[in-house]
């Protein structure tokens, strides 16, 4: 099971950024896929999630309106378009889905965003 992030970078507030992760290793048509953050300090906190055919979409408060979570499943990808990003938004994100039958979090290596002038 791998997953890789990238996309991420440095960019003034209110830019964007579009985060990728490419998944393998398993039926990635058959998991929820989730972004998580974590910004120094604090605790890894759950970003938005897209549940199997993209039918259901979760966002946090804090991102909502700002951020887009989607995926191809053809291509065994889940993005997150960021827009009108902030100062707040900088932290290590990552992707992640949990593996029912081995009852395993699986989580990406992180890709950083950095929001400031």
């Amino acid at each position: 099971v791998q997953l890789v992030e990238s996309g991420g970078g440095l960019v003034q507030p209110g830019g964007s950024l579009r985060l990728s992760c490419l998944a393998s290793g398993f039926t990635f048509s058959s998991y929820e896929m989730r972004w998580y953050r974590q910004a120094p300090g604090k605790e890894r906190e759950l970003v938005a999630s897209i549940k199997r055919t993209g039918g259901s979409i979760y966002y946090a408060d804090s991102v909502k309106g700002r951020f887009t979570i989607s995926r191809d499943n053809a291509k065994n990808t889940v993005t997150l378009q960021m827009n009108s990003l902030k100062p707040e938004d900088t932290a290590v994100y990552y992707c992640n889905f949990y593996g029912r039958v081995s009852a395993t979090n699986y989580w990406g290596q992180g890709t950083q965003v950095t929001v400031s002038s």
